[in-house]
């Protein structure tokens, strides 16, 4: 996948899927300079997110793409959309305190994956769907 795509468009309905999520991604950062640190923190916050498609809405898809910023300072980094058409989240502000589960796991999806990236924003809709919103900068400018 070359580093200057536009963006890339992941269908999200297996464990598979979200394995390949991660690894484009990855690809994405690297080209980016990324620290592999910062790789693995944006792929687990991938995770996170992706498996929650899975989990409630069955079905729904992850959008990778670069962003820029001229600053200053100039930066470059992922950004990651996660969307579905599910069942929605109810309450945003309880979903995201640690703990906190619908589905019966740790309740660290959300959470942990707004203590990964550097920007996170989630917008839902009872019966409507979820977008989780995701960018993890580059330090290496």
């Amino acid at each position: 996948m070359p580093p200057d795509a536009v963006e890339q468009r992941i269908a999200i309905e297996s464990d598979s899927d979200v394995v390949t999520a991660r690894q484009r991604a990855r690809e994405l950062a690297a080209g980016l300079e990324l620290t592999s640190t910062d790789q693995t923190l944006l792929a687990t916050a991938i995770s996170e997110v992706a498996r929650n498609i899975t989990t409630y809405a069955t079905r729904g898809e992850v959008l990778l793409s670069i962003v820029r910023e001229d600053g200053p300072p100039a930066r470059e980094g992922i950004r990651v959309i996660a969307r579905d058409q599910g069942p929605g989240i109810e309450d945003i502000d309880r979903a995201l305190q640690d703990g906190y589960t619908s589905g019966g796991g740790l309740g660290l999806g959300l959470p942990g994956a707004r203590r990964l990236v550097d920007e996170f924003d989630i917008e839902s809709v009872p019966s409507e769907g979820t977008t989780v919103t995701l960018v993890k900068w580059s330090r290496a400018r």
